[in-house]
């Protein structure tokens, strides 16, 4: 078993901890009507844009997600969330140094001996969620799992949904698609935004991501009897039917969208295999991203 399977068959447990762990650290989260900011790079990221709107969503006020190299410098925030992982990712400690005395960070990490325990106000560290492998899973579901439990929504059904996705079957053919799109919907849509990152990373594949009335807007043009259309939650009306009459395979999100997440992480896993493809080492990536001068 590679390093990534192991880490993405552990999520369920990671995420009833990440419960347990908001209720700690409350103090350290976005209050209910502070004006936050949440950023990441990469995977970290595509949590932020999914956290952001489920805290609006949620009525706590308004939260924004960005690339961290693309912060806005002139805009105010009660907050910056940061979420990385390695804690030693470069846009991030910059970021944070830049805000240091003028607007309150919180650091979402898993690395206790990190640079990123010093550069922000408040850290959380998720040290039972790190990873062995570049490709993330179960740091990412982790991280957001906590912004969901701070946000008082049930993580005890998404957990249960999980195991689901982990004892089924993925869909007969689905491995031998040659391209795939995600699709979601509010905060679904950094969900599908990192299950094509997973299938990128880990398999290669030719993979794009849309808020789901977007695709009726050109993308569908690509979609043929060899592609492959999985939605991460409540679809729009009739866009399965117009997916089946193209000739290509509709996958209908059923579970918690984040189960569905693991489903896809599963895919990439499977789908790396099938390629004769190592997971564990993703073509030009490395864990962290460290800028020199």
């Amino acid at each position: 078993m590679t390093h990534v399977e192991d880490e993405l068959n552990s999520q369920p447990e990671c995420w009833t901890r990440a419960a347990a762990e908001a209720e700690r650290h409350g103090d350290a989260l976005p209050a209910p009507g502070e004006r936050v900011a949440i950023v990441g790079c990469g995977t970290s990221y595509f949590m932020a844009q999914a956290a952001a709107a489920l805290r609006e969503e949620a009525g706590q006020g308004e939260t924004d997600a960005f690339a961290a190299s693309e912060f806005p410098s002139g805009r105010r925030y009660d907050r910056v969330v940061a979420l990385t992982r390695s804690g030693t990712t470069t846009e991030v400690l910059e970021l944070l140094g830049r805000l240091r005395g003028t607007t309150r960070t919180t650091a979402i990490t898993a690395d206790p001996a990190t640079p990123v325990m010093t550069a922000a106000d408040d850290v959380i560290v998720l040290e039972f969620a790190d990873e062995r492998s570049v490709v993330q899973t179960r740091f990412a579901t982790t991280a957001l799992t906590l912004l969901r439990a701070h946000l008082g929504l049930d993580v005890e059904a998404s957990v249960a949904d999980a195991r689901a996705a982990l004892a089924a079957d993925l869909p007969e053919g689905l491995v031998d698609r040659t391209q795939f799109t995600f699709l979601g919907r509010g905060w679904t849509v950094g969900l599908a935004n990192e299950a094509a990152l997973k299938m990128r990373e880990a398999s290669l594949s030719w993979t794009e991501a849309y808020p789901a009335m977007e695709y009726r807007h050109g993308p569908i043009s690509i979609t043929t009897s060899t592609t492959a259309t999985w939605t991460l939650g409540e679809a729009p009306e009739g866009l399965a039917e117009q997916v089946a009459g193209t000739g290509g395979m509709w996958v209908e999100g059923t579970l918690d969208p984040l189960a569905e997440l693991v489903r896809a992480q599963r895919l990439a896993v499977a789908v790396a295999a099938a390629r004769g493809l190592d997971p564990d080492q993703p073509r030009h990536l490395t864990r962290s991203v460290i800028l020199t001068p």
